[in-house]
């Protein structure tokens, strides 16, 4: 099932009521639009301040706060993040606590089923009380910095737009106080999106009884160590040996297979996935085949809050100042995530006035709204970013269910089960039983199955239907201390203390690149990572486990001291895109890297550059060149059209083509389009006729590998397309009838001369309300809440990763709509440690989250041409750089 945006989960129900909206808004629309409006300038009182707290906005609405302590400092964090970004929060907890029908009527109950069988909140509420005691004071101090701006508002039409709509189809909605926990449930959802490798593994099973081994296989290459380098190679990393230890100290044997539920040595690669093997039958008959195909469908019932997707990843490198201009370390990333409106970032500067032991915070960077401190920037010593590690630390299990007992190494044990109870704004509630094995949650049923039973008790006594459920074992969904980690980022002055901060960087694990003002650079990687059992030593992750036999069960998790870190590199410089961490398998860390095409174009231009400039490394950002389209044009312009002089008119435009990908009109920018094309049409005819709908090849960096390889593969299965019965065409007549095809679709959607075609007209970006921004929505609300479309460059694999999915439009009029940019930079930063009041960023909308106001979106168009403001930190350049100033005064009641 393919990805559905939250829109299209509630427009139904919220779709006719819009309607009755549209009239009151043409007589009241300035008063709703304005009224949530925040006060910036002058003084409010915040109870609970012990002293004065100076807010300054500048130019972007960006908010630098003054505090003389560091509760102070974020009970006003979470007061201003309110003020600019409230019914995100709101909004933001209600999905992650499974409360989504209470906001927005039914239409959020798939959401919330699947959210109360995870459990997000429960492990938030179950990690609180396991933090550092300043850690949950901060917490709280930003709880009630909230809930001041909650009650000086009173009611939700003075707080946001959105509830204004959302109140004609559920009416009575009250907004309850903000509690640390939701803060923390948060990182669930940061984590859901930004794990590893989950979506492979259901693929590999989904597949398994269909095709051969070898030809899944296909889709999913080796990691082409020799082509993209790694983030640390050679003798760069510490440690360098040493194998991951089990939970009791010892190392775990290697017997490996890559064959599913096989606990002998490993088979050929070539072996039928509907062998003899009696646990491999399991794993691919019907009955698991069902649980498979609807754990996809829970899955796809979560909103994107993060991203999700292949080329969901980020850009982040930094280089030492032997090797910069200023001759202190540069620091840049550029976190690639989804797109939406507001954005994921809120810039914000929290400083106390005086930094010290018991106030130890002078720090700037982007922020989540609901969520205390700063999760990537600086502070007066360090700078860091984050790119996904994306470890694998999800496993599912194939459980032998019958009535209220599983199977477990050859007994019938008691399903853990609870009872949740959801309530439906507008009236109404839903009960629904969660069951749980040793592994964790049932996600088989929880939308369909015995899920929907209703109130009544729908497990005892009854048989769940089919022989098989899949429960998911997760790392996010164990108690950790993330959030001690971003406090212990925030504070951290040199590499001992960052290496310390990160260790209880449990969810969703980061690669996590350093630099300092004393001239260091240095790599992280952090993260609960699961040591398996000796059978899936070589793959694990490739196939769902058997959890009727505990022996496949998780045996612990790799010691930090184990996980890969580097501190000055000879070469001056790291890259962290993503790519794999080192060619070591010790520790294991996960198998589906993304491909490396970014990584490698960005060491690449590094290494061209002696002395790189602060102008270089945003250049390098902004860089479209695409590194796998080289060997696909080679193999296009060998083909032979014969007499169809109309398609070599287009694949002419390939010849002197440079392999970039801008926006305007250009010759680059036509070939672009063309090339797009053809790359969106090979992968219908080369994959998506034997892959199930929801399983369509999306484009992106595993993709490219993989048709990489089958290009020197003339004979693979892969080049017959299956929907032409009685025909084999092979690889020559399939990349014909692409260059063919996407002749015919871009003649039609851009007109019949090549020359005029341009990259930007098909590629935009409509930045989109989570909410209210679907297309289910009526138009003229959706224009209220929306912007663009925007014509963006780059695309998948290419470091301007305006990502897009070639899966999309299939099945529509017009293939066009596969080009549009589903996930992109979410925002950018260049952090100069000569002077931090010399490095620049900029976020992908604006800070605020009021529609119309003016910081909505006021640094999108900069963003989309990769342009980058000044990022004043100290007090003197904040100062200079002018803005309003509000004061927030202790006094009144918390009440």
């Amino acid at each position: 099932m393919s990805r559905v945006i939250l829109a299209r989960r509630i427009a139904i129900a919220v779709a006719a009521l819009l309607v009755v909206v549209l009239g009151i808004v043409a007589v009241l629309a300035v008063t709703w639009v304005r009224r949530p409006f925040p006060v910036t300038e002058g003084e409010l009182t915040v109870p609970g301040l012990q002293g004065k707290v100076q807010v300054i906005r500048g130019d972007h609405g960006i908010p630098q706060i003054y505090a003389d302590t560091a509760d102070d400092l974020f009970r006003a964090e979470g007061f201003v993040h309110a003020q600019d970004r409230f019914f995100e929060m709101d909004l933001r907890r209600h999905i992650t606590s499974g409360r989504l029908s209470e906001l927005v009527g039914k239409g959020g109950l798939e959401t919330d089923r699947v959210i109360r069988t995870l459990g997000w909140r429960r492990v938030a509420e179950a990690e609180l009380p396991t933090l550092k005691p300043e850690t949950r004071r901060y917490l709280q101090a930003y709880a009630d910095g909230v809930n001041a701006y909650i009650h000086q508002q009173g009611t939700p039409s003075k707080m946001s737009l959105e509830y204004v709509v959302l109140a004609q189809k559920v009416p009575d909605y009250r907004v309850e106080d903000w509690t640390p926990a939701d803060s923390l449930a948060w990182l669930k959802a940061m984590a859901w999106d930004l794990r590893g490798d989950y979506s492979a593994e259901l693929m590999r099973a989904r597949l398994a009884g269909s095709m051969p081994l070898s030809q899944i296989n296909e889709l999913f290459p080796a990691y082409p160590y020799t082509a993209n380098k790694p983030i640390l190679s050679g003798d760069e990393w510490s440690p360098t040996t040493g194998a991951p230890t089990t939970a009791t100290g010892t190392t775990p044997t290697d017997a490996g297979s890559a064959i599913p539920f096989s606990s002998a040595p490993a088979k050929a690669a070539s072996t039928k996935a509907s062998g003899t093997d009696p646990a491999v039958a399991a794993e691919t008959g019907p009955g698991a085949q069902r649980a498979y195909a609807a754990v996809s469908k829970a899955l796809a019932s979560v909103p994107v809050t993060m991203g999700r997707g292949d080329g969901i990843g980020s850009n982040s490198w930094v280089v030492s100042g032997s090797r910069t201009s200023t001759g202190k370390p540069l620091l840049a990333n550029d976190p690639h995530l989804g797109v939406s409106i507001p954005g994921i970032w809120y810039q914000v500067g929290l400083h106390c006035r005086t930094v010290g032991s018991s106030c130890p915070f002078d720090t700037a960077g982007y922020s989540f709204a609901g969520l205390p401190g700063i999760v990537i920037g600086h502070n007066q010593s360090i700078a860091w970013g984050f790119t996904n590690l994306g470890p694998d630390v999800s496993d599912f299990f194939l459980e032998q269910v019958r009535g209220s007992t599983y199977l477990r190494d050859g007994k019938q044990v008691p399903l853990t089960m609870r009872t949740e109870t959801i309530k439906i704004g507008g009236g109404g509630e839903e009960t629904i039983t969660v069951r749980s094995t040793a592994h964790g949650p049932i996600l088989s049923d929880a939308i369909d199955g015995v899920a929907k039973a209703g109130e009544g008790p729908p497990v005892n006594g009854k048989t769940s239907p089919g022989d098989y459920e899949v429960a998911l074992q997760w790392t996010g969904i164990q108690v950790g201390q993330t959030a001690d980690a971003i406090f212990g980022l925030n504070k951290a002055t040199n590499f001992a203390e960052f290496r310390a901060a990160a260790k209880d960087f449990a969810v969703p694990a980061q690669n996590l690149l350093y630099a300092d003002t004393a001239g260091n650079i240095g790599y992280q990687a952090p993260g609960v990572i699961p040591v398996r059992s000796r059978y899936m030593q070589n793959a694990p992750g490739y196939w769902i486990r058997p959890g009727w036999v505990s022996s496949w069960d998780w045996k612990g998790y790799v010691p930090f001291a184990q996980m890969p870190y580097a501190y000055n590199p000879p070469k001056g410089f790291i890259v962290a895109a993503n790519q794999a961490v080192t060619e070591s398998s010790t520790p294991f860390l996960t198998t589906e890297w993304d491909y490396g095409f970014r990584s490698q174009r960005i060491r690449d231009l590094l290494e061209k550059d002696p002395k790189v400039t602060p102008a270089a490394m945003s250049q390098i950002q902004g860089d479209t060149r695409s590194q796998f389209a080289p060997t696909l044009v080679k193999a296009l312009l060998k083909v032979d059209l014969g007499n169809d002089d109309f398609t070599e008119q287009a694949q002419d435009l390939l010849r002197h083509w440079d392999f970039t990908t801008p926006a305007g009109k250009s010759p680059a920018g036509a070939a672009a389009a063309y090339y797009n094309a053809v790359w969106s049409s090979l992968l219908d005819l080369t994959f998506d006729d034997e892959l199930p709908k929801d399983l369509r090849a999306n484009g992106g960096d595993q993709w490219m590998e993989a048709m990489s390889q089958l290009l020197a593969k003339p004979r693979s299965a892969w080049w017959d397309d299956k929907r032409t019965a009685g025909v084999t065409e092979g690889q020559s007549e399939i990349l014909r009838k692409a260059l063919v095809d996407a002749r015919l679709d871009l003649t039609r959607e851009l007109g019949k001369d090549p020359s005029d075609w341009e990259w930007g007209q098909l590629h935009t970006l409509t930045l989109t309300h989570q909410v209210l921004g679907g297309d289910d929505v009526p138009g003229i609300v959706r224009q209220l809440f929306n912007r663009g479309p925007i014509e963006m460059p780059g695309g998948s694999a290419i470091v301007d990763a305006n990502g897009w999915d070639a899966s999309k439009g299939l099945d529509d009029a017009s293939r066009s709509q596969a080009f549009k940019v589903d996930w992109a930079p979410s925002m950018r930063m260049v952090v100069d440690l000569s002077n931090f009041d010399r490095s620049r960023w900029v976020n992908q909308t604006g800070n605020s989250g009021h529609a119309f106001a003016d910081h909505y979106n006021d640094q999108s168009k900069a963003w989309a041409k990769n342009e980058l403001f000044d990022w004043p930190y100290s007090a003197g350049a904040v100062k200079d750089a002018g803005g309003d100033e509000l004061t927030l005064v202790p006094g009144g009641s918390s009440s």
